[in-house]
């Protein structure tokens, strides 16, 4: 397929290809804009501009400046430091059998705590919370129905529901009737630092260990980390005595 070209600037030409490679180098949320037609003029604009000024400073001898030489020679040093790092890196591997073998030894630490899914409705008074209690048992209303139109606390506007939480995220006295409580079951007037509380609890959740599936690439990830971190040390500590390091300070 021929590449087009899309510009030609003191007779270097400047093609497609090297627009989409650039284009490439950008992070993903970036890419969107520069491969739309606007995007692609304002980087061949760059582009053009980067161009001119490299013609201008090789024909004014910029790159023979001492400079321009020192810059060099620290870039080589550094792409080259960079890319052995990155090969040396590179050669950690971990097999599902080592992921899995991890994980049969470290089962607690992929555990899921408890969890209560609960509605509730905050008012500031225990007689005022007893009388919507009853209201709600006579099935004069539904709990979400009161929520609604009698709860204090903004949760209300969505019938009361709190979501998922688990031991630790709601004040003592709050979670200790959350948990205790059956599920469908309505709570007596509960006291907090905030008000009084009627408590219904939707969904129970116990405590869980995550698959190995579900955990896999985590597991993964957490070793090649550790490996490369290793490897790393220990490529740095062997250079070093074979070259030799003195330091001063």
């Amino acid at each position: 397929m021929e590449d087009k070209v899309l510009a030609v600037v003191g007779g270097q030409e400047i093609t497609e290809k090297e627009l989409n490679d650039l284009i490439e180098k950008y992070p993903e949320n970036r890419r969107g804009f520069f491969n739309t037609e606007k995007g692609k003029k304002q980087l061949l604009g760059q582009v053009i501009d980067f161009e001119l000024i490299y013609q201008f400073g090789k024909k004014n001898g910029f790159e023979n400046s001492k400079e321009y030489i020192e810059q060099v020679e620290k870039l080589k040093k550094e792409m080259l430091t960079q890319m052995i790092i990155n090969k040396t890196l590179a050669e950690v591997t971990v097999t599902d059998e080592e992921a899995l073998t991890y994980y049969n030894a470290n089962k607690d630490t992929f555990s899921e705590p408890e969890t209560v899914s609960a509605k509730h409705i905050l008012v500031d008074s225990e007689e005022n919370c007893n009388e919507i209690r009853k209201e709600i048992l006579d099935e004069k209303i539904t709990f979400e129905e009161a929520a609604a139109k009698y709860s204090t606390c903004p949760s209300g506007a969505e019938g009361g529901n709190l979501g998922a939480f688990s031991k630790g995220m709601m004040v003592p006295e709050f979670e200790k009737a959350a948990f205790e409580l059956a599920i469908g079951e309505l709570s007596e007037a509960v006291k907090t630092q905030f008000g009084y509380h009627l408590i219904k609890v939707e969904l129970k959740n116990p405590a869980s260990i995550k698959s190995f599936d579900e955990v896999k690439s985590t597991v993964v990830n957490q070793l090649v980390q550790e490996r490369q971190q290793k490897k790393y040390l220990d490529f740095v500590k062997e250079l070093a005595e074979q070259y030799g390091v003195d330091r001063k300070i």
